[in-house]
């Protein structure tokens, strides 16, 4: 990895492009940073992210689809958007999931 200020920017640059109604997973993220390997790294920058920064953070879930379990908030604002979950409380990825 280059620094981590670099793979920073990438994250946020990723994240600040997931449009409304859609998701990517951590690991996809971490993919289209160019370090796949990277996805818990991911959530940690995400976790950091300030509000200033505006970024649809909540647009971003596990693998499964599963939101961030400190964050009750994020279910909500996915819904906000039109994004459907399955009975298990997932996002139905197979709808929303954007293909990387």
């Amino acid at each position: 990895m280059t620094n981590i200020a670099d793979f920073t920017h990438e994250v946020h640059s990723v994240v600040a492009s997931i449009p409304r109604g859609r998701v990517l997973t951590y690991g996809q993220v971490a993919w289209l940073t160019g370090y796949p390997n990277h996805s818990r790294l991911v959530g940690r920058v995400l976790h950091g992210a300030t509000k200033e920064l505006n970024l649809p953070c909540h647009r971003v879930v596990n693998s499964q689809g599963r939101t961030a379990p400190c964050w009750p908030e994020q279910a909500a604002l996915l819904k906000a958007e039109g994004v459907t979950f399955k009975r298990n409380g997932c996002v139905d990825l197979k709808k929303h999931q954007i293909k990387s």
